[in-house]
């Protein structure tokens, strides 16, 4: 389990200055919006250039710009230096600002010597040739060579771009996307407004670190089960279900453990581009409107974010406008953005808190009515664990069906009669966990059971026989904390749906797996070996999603929106990417509306690279009769 000696020592050394937020040559390469919160952080007794520091807004116009890719030195301190991708000499990249209605001509450089790259416009409505992904789209951008994306901007909202060329996403070639409505009835109002990208930062070699997860898929995970863990287990399951609950698990050769693939042990987790001690600074004025623009720009990360003392209101997701939604906590996948109105009302600080879903690690930033304060930083809370809901299993087989009625009668599967009762779900009631420990937690009712015995091959371990609709779910990790927290039932569109159309057609499916391979497909077949999903154009698609793996995985459409099928009637909300939960069936709706051949695949970098893609092509059925 051990690296080389003076590798692992290095990292050591690199991480304890990361948390010590001594990156100095990480600074040197901030960009504007994120330099300014580094001097409030900071203390300095310049201007801070607050209109660099937020969104600048300005006059709608047509926007022309370059960006310049190249692979830039830093200097850390003590005599050590990293490496990164950067983008217009920073990281993150520059902020994009475009307005709806309007046009963007987007100029990409490459200045890498012996590498391709390319730059994918993640939630852009564009022509499928513009969208950036080597080998599907275009051939990439060449050492040397220009690639330009040009096109009418049809859309508002916060959205993000990233490289889709190997591994350089993970070295932080990402950067935000603020688009302007036209329509002034779109407009959400706000005081003054913050970018927040939210990146994984690693100092060893993303392909070294991808051979360690080939080799032993659990080599970051420290947290493992233990002998004080089985007795507390047994103290509060007993005998019987315990031990179901550890053969179980060694059937599936998994741990309940295994949150993240990648964890703190190896990750440094920035907030616009900045270590947590760092503490990027967002000031405002008691009794503002304040809008965050979160954009989960990692690899490999879900974060949970809150600020503790103060009230959330998510009002966009995905860059899509939502009917408001007051929070205290929200999880957000990878590749996921949410925006969020506070109106901070004391002179005081407080900490913008983003912890890794696995807790080994978080981002954190301040929001201050003056630069230089900082308020305290929550400790880590207890790490997740899996649950035998997560691995699909029929609970009346385990024994472990006989739970507790709801204390709140409001959830959305009332009525259906299912394996376990169903318990509520309503986003504001944090108290509701039902049972401890691994063997009893709350879930979404059983939807569908799944007979098969075949589990698509070497490519996937084992099927999840009981399918639950997750959607009114906290997300990992947060199923017992006593505050609100955002789920997906609770989204709903401001605008009723206008392709109204009962779908012509299904289809369905399986996010697979083999976790001690670590193999990633869906429907057991790895991008190399898969056909194109073909979507007639015109046409009204379910897209059915069904993971029968024991992690989330973020899904995401390059190029168009997905209805998510959340039971919100006629206002469901728009998605570019869903998180799907262990063992769960998700519906989505999609209009085939965008010709040409788009990216579909799971947002977790080494999960994509290791085969859970596939093409969907878009155009007339008798196109894709003679393909």
């Amino acid at each position: 389990m051990n690296d080389h000696q003076p590798n692992s020592q290095r990292r050591r050394i690199l991480q304890t200055m990361a948390a010590g937020g001594m990156l100095a040559g990480f600074e040197s390469l901030l960009p504007a919006y994120a330099r300014a919160g580094a001097q409030a952080g900071s203390g300095s007794q310049r201007h801070l250039g607050e209109a660099a520091a937020r969104v600048a807004g300005g006059t709608p116009r047509d926007v022309t710009m370059d960006f310049h890719i190249r692979r830039e030195g830093i200097e850390i301190a003590n005599g050590y230096s990293s490496s990164a991708f950067t983008i217009n000499h920073s990281i993150p990249g520059p902020l994009v600002e475009l307005w709806q209605g309007h046009n963007a001509l987007l100029r990409v450089h490459n200045h890498i010597p012996d590498e391709i790259t390319s730059i994918h416009w993640h939630g852009i409505l564009l022509p499928f040739r513009m969208d950036g992904v080597p080998g599907v789209t275009f051939p990439g951008i060449q050492p040397g060579e220009t690639f330009e994306a040009h096109f009418p901007v049809r859309q508002y909202g916060t959205y993000w771009y990233h490289s889709h060329a190997g591994t350089q996403e993970q070295n932080c070639q990402t950067g935000p996307i603020v688009i302007h409505p036209a329509d002034a009835k779109d407009h959400i109002p706000a005081d003054r407004e913050y970018v927040i990208v939210l990146n994984d930062w690693t100092f060893e070699d993303p392909q070294r670190l991808l051979a360690k997860l080939k080799e032993m898929p659990d080599y970051y995970n420290y947290n493992r089960r233990t002998v004080p863990g089985l007795i507390e287990d047994l103290d509060k399951a007993g005998l019987k279900k315990t031990m179901a609950d550890r053969l179980a698990w060694g059937k599936m050769d998994m741990s309940p453990r295994v949150i993240a693939d990648v964890t703190g042990h190896t990750y440094t987790y920035l907030m616009n581009g900045m270590p947590p001690n760092a503490n990027w600074t967002g000031l405002f004025k008691p009794g503002e409107r304040v809008r965050l623009r979160v954009i989960n720009a990692s690899a490999m990360t879900y974060f949970n974010f809150r600020i503790p003392g103060l009230a959330m209101t998510v009002v966009q997701a995905d860059g899509q406008n939502v009917e408001p939604v007051e929070t205290d906590e929200f999880q957000i996948a990878v590749a996921e953005t949410y925006d969020v109105i506070v109106e901070p009302q004391a002179g005081t600080a407080y900490t913008m808190m983003v912890e890794s879903m696995d807790r080994s690690g978080y981002a954190r930033g301040t929001l201050a009515p003056h630069p230089g304060m900082a308020a305290a930083v929550p400790a880590l809370r207890k790490r997740p664990q899996r649950t035998m809901i997560d691995m699909g299993m029929d609970m009346q087989k385990m024994g472990m069906s006989k739970m507790p009625p709801p204390r709140h009668g409001n959830d959305p599967m009332a009525g259906m009669s299912h394996d376990m009762k169903p318990l509520a779900h309503d986003a504001g009631v944090g108290d509701d966990t039902v049972g401890t420990g691994a063997m009893m937690e709350k879930a979404g009712p059983v939807v569908a059971h799944d007979k098969r015995s075949d589990p698509y091959g070497p490519g996937n371990t084992f099927i999840a026989h009981d399918l639950r609709y997750r959607l009114a779910e906290r997300g990992t990790g947060l199923e017992g904390v006593k505050h609100r927290v955002l789920t997906y039932s609770q989204l709903r569109n401001i605008k009723p749906m206008e392709d109204r159309r009962t779908p012509s057609k299904t289809i369905e499916l399986h996010l697979t797996g083999n976790m001690s391979r670590y193999m990633w497909s869906f429907d057991g077949k790895e991008f190399s070996n898969s056909k194109p999903i073909e979507f007639p154009l015109g046409e009204r698609i379910r897209l059915v999603l069904i993971n029968d793996t024991m992690m989330e995985h973020p899904i995401h459409l390059h190029g168009q929106f997905m209805e998510l099928e959340n039971k919100q009637g006629e206002r469901l909300p728009f998605k570019h990417t869903i998180s799907v939960l262990p063992a769960s069936r998700v519906s989505l709706l999609v209009s085939a509306d965008e010709p040409g051949r788009w990216f579909f695949h799971c947002h977790l970098l080494y999960h994509l690279l290791m085969g859970m893609a596939r093409v969907v092509v878009e155009a007339p059925q008798s196109e894709l009769n003679n393909a």
